[in-house]
């Protein structure tokens, strides 16, 4: 009978470790490359979470004066630490423009290739899980 409870154990065990990557999406299944985009905005929020870092921007459309709040998927956080980012990278109140491809399901929502510091026209690497540009 042990064996039956270290077995069950075991099995939860795995199931608890797989949650994350189920939570986690290839870049296809949610974004199209073939839909580029190229957007400027302030920025409004930030968060440094795995598997990805989005960062928020308000976005007036010049024709409507509308504005909307964008949401950008980056790379990991442990990714962009290694390429020099810091949680003070990127802060609230910042003017970036971004490029990258728009979500396959038509909301506000992108894959960020590129971000650029407009007050210091700083181009930052941003890990996107794209890769290469079609």
């Amino acid at each position: 009978m042990k064996w039956i409870a270290s077995l069950a154990g075991m099995a939860a065990g795995v199931l608890l470790a797989s949650l994350p990557v189920l939570a986690h999406h290839s870049f296809a299944a949610e974004f199209d490359a073939t839909k580029p985009f190229k957007l400027s905005g302030v920025v409004t929020k930030v968060e440094w979470q795995n598997p990805h870092t989005f960062f928020y921007l308000d976005i007036t459309d010049e024709a409507t004066r509308k504005v909307t709040n964008w949401a950008f998927e980056m790379g990991s956080p442990n990714g962009l630490m290694r390429n020099g980012w810091t949680r003070n990278t990127l802060k609230v109140g910042d003017v970036v423009s971004v490029e990258g491809s728009l979500a396959r399901d038509g909301s506000a929502f992108g894959n960020a290739r590129s971000v650029v510091l407009t007050s210091t026209g700083k181009r930052l690497f941003v890990n996107s899980s794209q890769g290469e540009t079609p």
